[in-house]
């Protein structure tokens, strides 16, 4: 897609050089409601590197050019954003990646999300909430505290696809630890928000992200010690130091202590799960997603649905276009609260769920005239997370799609003194319903919403990408795809196009859509789209966060060259060499 600006934008493009891009952006499409701002790709030969902070993907990239793989380099870049973006990720959360190997030209999932602890059973959770006079399992706390499974993760990738030494690969990410790292803009905002939020929680979460009480501001320097001779010692010792040595033995003394519930056999039990991604094809491209217990097959859904429609024709940011993308989201997301859970514990109807068949009966329930208040899940046979994504690529034509999260924001809140990071609070994402397929259950995996994605032309890698941001992911997916297919547009210029998201669909915790939901939309997308959705029924408003954050390396199927994108709602960064 080719964007020609109006001679208005053309003057705000050059009268605001000076601000940072996204405030540029916000600038253009306040004033003229059409174009969206964008900058060009990067384009390079032999490695590529994208991540939402610029210091990880300098980390990255040094590690590619040192000889190490694009999993070498994702897990360099995943230590230095748990370090430096805690905000969105961190070795207390857990992790998902797609890795394609260019040596076997096959793809690799690699599911490496915790379960939830032995001790804590139904009956112990339910009463513990009625102690606290709560009906849902809280965000902060004890209470939503799953296993850590990123660490497992990356010794698991190392393993396979590794090439360099684990010293080697968590070395900068040690140094910055140590000698401090200066604080990016968006993350210092969100920095801010947890401090306010997280500081009253057990353990030592003001002495680990605080600076005398206060979060650091941007641009100033920033040190994390403990997590530094935490990364040290998985270096020297292996993943086995966290799940069964002397820090799984400081995890269960503290948890134990503060009436916590995980356990040292929970850590010791842990593994991570190499799963075969599964995948549709949209209009010639090969779509992969990973299974429940994420949410991947949920793009995959609404793919299926909007195959149908010849967008293009109907046209970029057509009222009628985003109707359409909007209740196929609506459709996928009933499917989604009441099939999308762990499947050691619940017989998915995978093959079902993501079938074309399956996808002509749920079209014929759209209208294309009117936004419907609800629907219900299928007869199938048988919101507000943090994350970080990042995408890698080596010059041996090996690609990594990676995300990992904590999930809201710094997760928990909890911090065992010493260790230097967070633990996740992804165990709210549990239903309480007895007969719910993603009710909690001691052992099991949590519903999960951070997903890796990756696409195949012709059965050659062509794209590694993600989007995230809780419930946005799978939607934030559709778009990216739907921009690149459907309306031509460049890499770059397919993330920075202005978005919608649709909130309110019913939940894989319980809850249940009546009213529709309520669409929010950036700025970029017309006035005249906005009301055109309102009469159609659509609730409407004007978003000012909360769209998710993509990055995305792309394989051109000519040259072999790659190209790489990253986000203008983050700190983000693309570079290759």
């Amino acid at each position: 897609m080719k964007i020609n600006f109006p001679s208005l934008t053309s003057f705000l493009m050059v009268s605001l050089l000076q601000l940072p891009f996204i405030h540029l952006q916000a600038q253009v499409d306040r004033i003229t409601g059409k174009p969206f701002a964008t900058r060009s790709e990067v384009i390079a030969s032999h490695g590529m590197v994208a991540t939402s902070q610029p210091l990880a993907t300098q980390i990255g990239l040094d590690i590619l050019k040192k000889g190490g793989s694009a999993v070498d380099a994702a897990i360099a870049a995943n230590a230095a954003l748990g370090l430096m973006e805690p905000t969105g990720c961190g070795i207390g959360g857990d992790l998902f990646a797609i890795v394609w190997n260019a040596k076997t030209e096959k793809l690799y999932g690699l599911n490496a999300s915790g379960r939830s602890p032995q001790e804590l059973t139904l009956e112990k959770l339910q009463a513990k909430l009625a102690s606290l006079q709560v009906t849902q399992i809280p965000p902060l706390g004890m209470l939503p505290i799953s296993v850590p499974g990123t660490v497992d993760g990356w010794f698991e990738l190392h393993s396979k696809f590794g090439k360099l030494p684990i010293k080697t690969i968590l070395a900068p990410a040690i140094q910055y630890a140590e000698e401090g790292f200066p604080l990016t803009e968006v993350i210092a905002n969100y920095w801010q928000n947890s401090v306010t939020t997280l500081s009253a929680q057990p353990g030592g979460f003001r002495d680990t992200f605080t600076i005398d009480g206060r979060a650091p501001a941007k641009g100033e320097l920033f040190k994390n010690p403990d997590l530094a001779n935490t990364y040290r010692l998985l270096a020297e010792q292996g993943r086995d130091v966290f799940y069964k040595g002397n820090m799984a033995d400081q995890i269960d003394a503290f948890f134990q202590a503060n009436d916590g519930y995980l356990r040292k056999s929970d850590l010791e039990s842990h593994t991570s799960t190499w799963i075969e991604p599964v995948s549709t094809n949209y209009r010639g491209y090969d779509v992969f997603e990973l299974p429940p217990n994420g949410q991947g097959i949920a793009a995959l859904q609404m793919l299926n649905i909007l195959e149908a429609y010849d967008l293009q024709s109907l046209g970029y940011n057509n009222p009628e276009t985003l109707h359409l993308m909007i209740e196929a989201k609506k459709l996928a997301y009933e499917d989604r609260a009441k099939f999308y859970a762990d499947p050691e514990f619940y017989d998915v109807p995978l093959e079902m769920l993501i079938s074309k068949k399956y996808a002509a009966q749920r079209r014929q329930l759209i209208d294309s005239t009117r936004a419907a208040k609800s629907y219900d899940a299928g007869h199938p046979a048988l919101n507000e997370g943090d994350t970080i994504y990042l995408a890698t690529a080596d010059a041996e034509g090996n690609m990594v799609s990676l995300i990992q999260s904590n999930f809201r924001g710094m997760g928990s809140g909890v911090v065992v003194p010493g260790l230097g990071f967070c633990f996740q609070d992804r165990g709210q994402l549990f239903s309480l319903q007895p007969d719910h397929a993603n009710v909690y259950a001691p052992g099991k995996r949590p519903f999960h919403t951070i997903i890796p994605a990756f696409v195949l032309k012709d059965g050659k890698p062509w794209l590694s990408f993600g989007v995230m941001g809780g419930a946005m992911q799978p939607q934030g997916h559709v778009q990216i795809l739907v921009n690149l297919i459907d309306f031509d547009m460049n890499l770059q210029e397919a993330g920075d196009a202005a978005r919608w998201q649709h909130i309110g669909s019913s939940s894989p915790t319980g809850g249940i859509m009546k009213n529709g939901g309520i669409v929010t939309l950036e700025t970029g997308i017309p006035e005249e789209t906005v009301q055109t959705l309102k009469n159609m029924g659509h609730v409407t408003r004007i978003g000012k966060g909360g769209f998710g954050g993509y990055q995305g390396i792309l394989k051109s199927p000519t040259s072999g060259v790659y190209i790489g994108a990253s986000e203008s709602r983050k700190d983000g960064h693309a570079a290759g060499y």
